[in-house]
């Protein structure tokens, strides 16, 4: 393959469903990122194809992001002289049969968490990456690239706040509280197939990243609280409703899940997940108490973090609130407008996701252009499945 410095980066995104939409979005913007952390630019990138079994969605989203066609299979995209690099955005169970072709085909790859429905696939595409050393195989975890996530990652590992003790981490969601919702892949499989996968995935990521590698995990409980669902009438896009009939079909895997954990440094840890939380669209926050303060986050307020230590009197000392800005990370040269207090959001870590992905396929597998951090590889999106699949084993119980 011919330098991509020298001719335009082709990408594709094979799924068009929402977190497909987010990757389509990003690889759009991702050019317009520029200075700081970003280096001198990307190569020209061309935005080739999205494929998505659903041709109206493919279509759709084509037409939307600006794509220059749409396709109905990932072997279209695999077959493409003119893509180099594309984000695997489908049902996990797919996962392993996509990534291995496009691999197979010299594409470079994002696929998106939790990497596969096994411990043994995941094992699978990590070898097949591995038989291909010059192309870029990574997996998506979103969330380390807010910026307030990583400013607080930053200021834990400088030490100021002393030792972590404890990591408090939740991820409510109310996406699966209507009965009615109607059934897709995700209610399918089995117990840590449901929502430990879809959002315990990146509340494992997240611990980890905060406070350093899991030692064992302990006391998992899991529930179910709907245990049918009625089937959709046509296609649905991520979670959104949609007509549905009088069929119904069995949930198979949890609703909710709790568990406790001990990181490798000494510190507790403790999880929450659920997709019954009444009035949390997309309630992810975490709480990381230390030996000499404690600081926190929350999704629904992106652009801040809380930090509280003993740098203020005795009369005046709590939390304080820390607005994000050009000081903190991915936002000098990210935003359109880089300076404290300016909005920004979760489709904002995507666009830095690809770009980082990006500079990676552009200079060189683990040599990124600027400074970004480089996109974890699918070693570390096995490891993650390995982690839920020891938190699943942790589990004695039945959903109902």
């Amino acid at each position: 393959m011919s330098s991509p410095r020298t001719r335009p980066l082709g990408v594709a995104v094979i799924g068009a469903g929402m977190a497909g939409r987010a990757h389509l979005a990003g690889y759009r913007a991702a050019t317009t990122l520029s200075g700081g952390p970003y280096g001198e630019g990307l190569p020209p990138v061309r935005l080739v194809a999205v494929a998505d079994a659903h041709a109206p969605f493919a279509h759709a989203a084509a037409t939307r992001y600006g794509y220059d066609r749409a396709e109905t299979s990932w072997q279209a995209v695999a077959e493409a002289d003119d893509v180099d690099a594309v984000s695997v955005v489908v049902a996990n169970r797919l996962h392993r049969e996509v990534v291995e072709g496009l691999l197979a085909a010299g594409k470079h790859v994002l696929c998106e968490k939790p990497l596969a429905p096994s411990v043994a696939d995941a094992e699978a595409m990590v070898a097949a990456a591995a038989a291909h050393p010059d192309q870029v195989a990574a997996v998506g975890f979103t969330y380390r690239r807010s910026p307030a996530v990583a400013a607080v990652q930053a200021h834990l590992a400088g030490g100021h706040l002393g030792a972590v003790q404890h990591v408090n981490l939740h991820y409510w969601c109310d996406y699966g509280a209507d009965p009615q919702a109607p059934m897709s892949w995700r209610y399918r499989g089995a117990p840590g197939s449901g929502v430990l996968a879809d959002v315990g995935s990146h509340l494992v990521d997240l611990g980890e990243f905060l406070a350093g590698p899991l030692a064992s995990v302990h006391g998992t409980v899991m529930s179910r609280v709907h245990a049918r669902r009625p089937v959709p009438l046509g296609a649905v896009v991520g979670h959104a409703l949609a007509a549905v009939g009088d069929e119904f079909e069995d949930v198979g895997n949890e609703d909710l899940v709790t568990f406790t954990a001990r990181f490798e440094g000494g510190a507790t840890g403790t999880f929450s997940a659920s997709r019954v939380a009444h009035g949390l669209p997309n309630g992810l926050g975490f709480e990381v108490f230390c030996e000499k303060g404690a600081v926190a986050f929350d999704l629904n307020r992106t652009g801040e973090f809380t930090i509280a230590d003993h740098s203020a009197p005795g009369g005046l000392n709590g939390y304080r609130q820390v607005l994000v800005g050009p000081a903190h990370p991915y936002v000098a040269g990210g935003l359109p407008m880089d300076f404290p207090s300016v909005g920004h959001g979760q489709s904002d870590f995507f666009t830095f996701q690809c770009r980082a992905f990006l500079d990676e396929v552009a200079g060189g597998v683990g040599t990124p252009l600027g400074d970004l951090p480089v996109v974890p590889p699918l070693a570390h999106g096995l490891h993650n499945l390995r982690v839920l699949d020891a938190v699943a084993s942790a589990w004695e119980g039945t959903l109902w």
